[in-house]
């Protein structure tokens, strides 16, 4: 199995969002290329998705900085959303008594790769016993 080769990633972790909600973003910017990546996350108003555009941006300026990739070819190859640590928290209720609240965290890694010219297709060669079938 070959390795994939990726020409920039970004990576934000303990991003103050629920990793439920990241993912739902991340499911509308994935295998976009960065042009349409970008305008998706800008119509979103959600908090999300201004996070998410932040990473995206890095990973660009990165790429940029690197010089290897051309700009206009680059997609989001890979988007993960893992749950990052749960900030425990405890609210005040009546009576003395207090309950637990949790801030879910989020781990985010974006990583861009460019766009290949597909290959020609190949043409299909005669099998043996269709050019025996011939004479």
């Amino acid at each position: 199995m070959r390795k994939a080769t990726y020409a920039s990633t970004a990576k934000l972790y303990m991003a103050m969002v629920s990793p439920v909600r990241c993912r739902q973003v991340a499911d509308l910017i994935r295998g976009k290329s960065l042009e349409d990546a970008n305008r998706s996350l800008l119509l979103e108003k959600v908090k999300s998705a201004k996070i998410m555009l932040k990473v995206l941006r890095s990973a660009m300026a990165n790429a940029a900085q690197k010089g290897t990739a051309d700009l206009d070819r680059l997609f989001v190859a890979e988007l993960m959303v893992n749950e990052g640590p749960r900030l425990k928290r405890i609210m005040p209720r009546a009576q003395g008594r207090a309950d637990g609240r949790w801030t879910r965290t989020s781990h985010i890694t974006l990583k861009l790769s460019e766009k290949t010219a597909s290959p020609a297709p190949k043409a299909k060669k005669k099998s043996a016993q269709a050019a025996a079938g011939d004479k």
